[in-house]
């Protein structure tokens, strides 16, 4: 096709196997060769001049079309594999995810702005994970208490334990509340199911000092959570990253005062993925979400047994990974 266009634009098979930077004599051939494989005759030849047959003026806007096309998938093929342009899938939770994803993303954007970064909200941890597994995600912002298998991250934020009450609470006025305050009160929880972090670190906290959280409603979201503690119905256990994005002057934040391990929002991604876009947008999240320093308020508490989350308590949050931690991860 490329031998054709130069013929044609050139009308001369001298300046065409020129242009081409090759001899004549195969220029002629393959010109040949594609006349009789398209059962046509493309030049009328003289001595003096080559002309387009009707057929060859039929075939040169086509022709053009298709090598530009050529052109411009070989372009393509190039800045995918330079990871200049390509899709990157990015599951997180709700609130406490949204800061972190939002700084890679503009980041990835300002690096790499042929890159799109396709986020999906509502992915919590057990999830995630599964999804990156099973490659529907290609990053994930989420939690666990033990590094899955197969999946490499690194901490994108570490978080705190409140307490959410209403502004007319009587532990509202409390610079921090334990949770043997929490003893006689109504909890408002996220569900068991897809597996929520905050669900059973409460539950564990509350069995540890001696009692049984009454539930009195459970609700899919962490901003469900906290509308319904704003309206008076209960308390609950919450994050600090989440009651950051809220602003309703019924809801009051209280930090809940126990020694717990360190609280981590992971950016996770397949362990040993090597997709030049993905390894675009973690080059980004390093600068744009760089790994924090644990708060020391996170000591691990020194007690007997550890207690141990069902498989599906990964977390209902999830947040940016560019790399595998050195050491499993930490117990939340």
């Amino acid at each position: 096709m490329r031998a054709f266009l130069a013929v044609a634009e050139e009308l001369h098979f001298g300046r065409a196997a020129e242009r081409l930077g090759i001899a004549q004599p195969p220029l002629s051939r393959a010109i040949r060769q594609f006349e009789q494989e398209l059962g046509a005759e493309l030049f009328h030849r003289t001595t003096r001049q080559v002309a387009l047959a009707p057929a060859g003026e039929a075939l040169l806007a086509p022709a053009r079309a298709l090598l530009a096309a050529a052109e411009t998938a070989q372009q393509s093929v190039q800045m995918a594999s330079a990871g200049d342009v390509g899709r990157v899938r990015l599951g997180l939770g709700t609130l406490s995810s949204h800061r972190v994803a939002s700084r890679l993303v503009a980041e990835a954007h300002r690096r790499k702005p042929g890159i799109t970064v396709d986020l999906e909200s509502n992915v919590y941890s057990e999830e995630g994970i599964a999804r990156l597994h099973d490659g529907t995600l290609d990053l994930a912002l989420i939690r666990w208490q033990t590094q899955p298998p197969g999946i490499a991250g690194r901490p994108a934020l570490f978080e705190r334990p409140m307490v959410a009450v209403h502004a007319e609470h009587r532990l509202a006025g409390r610079s921090s509340v334990t949770i043997e305050d929490l003893r006689d009160e109504s909890f408002i929880l996220l569900p068991t199911d897809p597996g929520s972090t905050i669900r059973d670190l409460t539950l564990h906290w509350c069995y540890e000092a001696g009692f049984s959280p009454r539930i009195v409603q459970e609700a899919p979201d962490s901003q469900l959570v906290s509308a319904l503690v704003a309206a008076g119905m209960g308390i609950t256990v919450t994050y600090d990253s989440v009651m950051a994005h809220l602003h309703d002057p019924n809801l009051v934040a209280v930090p809940l005062s126990i020694a717990h391990d360190p609280i981590v929002v992971y950016l996770a991604h397949r362990e040993g993925e090597q997709a030049p876009a993905l390894r675009e947008v973690l080059a980004a999240a390093e600068a744009a979400v760089p790994t924090p320093i644990p708060p020391p308020h996170t000591a691990p508490k020194k007690v007997g047994a550890r207690h141990t989350a069902s498989p599906s308590a990964a977390s209902r949050d999830a947040t940016p990974a560019s790399h595998q931690s050195s050491a499993p991860a930490t117990p939340l």
